[in-house]
């Protein structure tokens, strides 16, 4: 069972994943203690930070992260629909994204992902963060010292494939 928080975040899921995207500062701490099974040996936790400079950018202050949000929760579920496809024996998984405001060094995306190994966990959670950057239409605008203006980044959004193929030739990494 799927939970969708995207109202509030006051509510840990019942289910094995954990999708939201919205204002709400992120629980990183929450997110990784809910992912902890009695099954599961390792626990991911990837958290994207607001840096402070970006190609060309120097001096970031701030983002701003706009979503097309009718489709980012179908988009969320995909990417871990794919993740359970590619790895069955994934415990539990969060995909949570802040959307919003955001000042420098605060958290914009938490992926994390339980599996009974490390090797599982750790290629899950680089597929899902992969995938959500590469699926999900959600987009930045910097505001550095020089001016404002969307993510350098930007790419079309491509669907999920399981094991990331589109989504992982799609992502930049560097981002």
């Amino acid at each position: 069972m799927r939970q969708h928080y995207h109202e509030t975040m006051t509510q840990l899921p019942e289910g094995a994943d954990w999708l939201y995207a919205g204002d709400d500062p992120l629980p990183v701490a929450e997110a990784s203690a809910w992912a902890v099974l009695p099954g599961c040996g390792a626990v991911v936790t990837f958290c994207g930070t607001v840096r402070d400079h970006a190609d060309g950018r120097p001096g970031v202050v701030h983002l701003d992260y706009e979503a097309y949000l009718e489709q980012v929760l179908p988009r969320l579920e995909a990417v871990a629909g794919a993740a359970r496809s590619g790895w069955p024996e994934l415990g539990r998984v969060a995909l949570l994204h802040r959307l919003g405001h955001l000042e420098v060094t605060e958290v914009s995306v938490v992926v994390v992902v339980s599996a009974p190994h490390r090797a599982e966990a750790f290629d899950a959670a680089r597929f899902c963060i992969d995938s959500v950057k590469a699926s999900v239409p959600i987009w930045k605008r910097e505001t550095w010292e020089g001016g404002s203006d969307w993510g350098l980044c930007a790419h079309d959004v491509v669907d999920v494939t399981p094991h990331g193929d589109a989504a992982l030739s799609a992502a930049d990494p560097s981002s």
